[in-house]
């Protein structure tokens, strides 16, 4: 698709995903804008690239997103897509896991994406244009061990992104739910930081391109869950129709 002079927001921008899709948007002629809490890493994002704009945003507070949604509207002009890859992922057991964690796990990921669908998708709506990305996970489709609090915030993205799909899908405006396996990713990292389990460990990280390049190929087709790599589709299957194998594989595979 065409983005020259096209208007894309992404949140989480300062690393990884985010990162990427600024970059690859912009060398695609869109004028990108990018909010994070991470200012280092916006910095390093839109270092010798005119084409992307930062600002230090925190995705949880929605008076600051909406204000700097209309900010830009006004600035560079209607918002034509949105990437909302904002999140972070620290792991461990429910009952160990420090309980603002799980609270702060689920403010980012999920509150930060109904705040930027609040704050941006309206517009789009009204023009009848534009695409909509969420990036969930397949640890939004099949919950592991040491997981739960990641699985709870990319379930609550994955059903809150089908619902908002169903509620505008004669809109004009395209949806697409990403859930790819692990990622190479500094976000992966976070999970390596605290506690890796056995199940994740043992999946092959693929490479943020690939899943960029499943977003456009799913966009393209009409086609809203997005499973990049190998076996993803496959994992979603699986869980719907054979969950207790799932666990049987999940529970021998960590010990317990």
């Amino acid at each position: 698709m065409d983005m020259n002079g096209k208007v894309v927001l992404v949140t989480g921008g300062g690393s990884g995903m985010g990162r990427l899709a600024c970059q690859l948007m912009s060398r695609r002629g869109a004028r990108v804008l990018t909010f994070d809490v991470n200012e280092p890493g916006l910095a390093e994002t839109a270092a010798g690239d005119a084409g992307i704009v930062t600002r230090r945003l925190d995705v949880t507070d929605f008076a600051a997103v909406d204000a700097a949604v209309r900010d830009a509207e006004a600035s560079l002009g209607p918002v034509h897509r949105v990437y909302n890859a904002a999140a972070i992922m620290p792991l461990g057991k429910l009952l160990e896991q420090d309980n603002a964690t799980v609270h702060r796990m689920m403010a980012i990921n999920y509150g930060g994406l109904v705040n930027i669908a609040q704050a941006a998708l309206p517009a789009m709506v009204r023009r009848g244009a534009g695409d909509f990305i969420s990036f969930s996970s397949m640890a939004g489709i099949i919950p592991v061990l040491m997981t739960g609090g990641y699985n709870a915030s990319k379930f609550a993205v994955s059903a809150f992104t089908e619902v908002l799909w169903h509620e505008n899908r004669a809109s004009g405006v395209r949806f697409a739910c990403v859930c790819p396996p692990p990622v190479a990713t500094p976000l992966l990292a976070q999970g390596y930081a605290t506690v890796m389990p056995k199940t994740i460990e043992s999946m092959p990280p693929i490479e943020p391109r690939e899943v960029l390049e499943a977003i456009e190929s799913a966009l393209a087709k009409g086609e809203f869950w997005v499973f990049p790599g190998k076996g993803t589709r496959t994992g979603y299957l699986m869980r719907r129709f054979f969950p207790n194998l799932i666990w049987k594989d999940v529970h021998k595979k960590e010990g317990f």
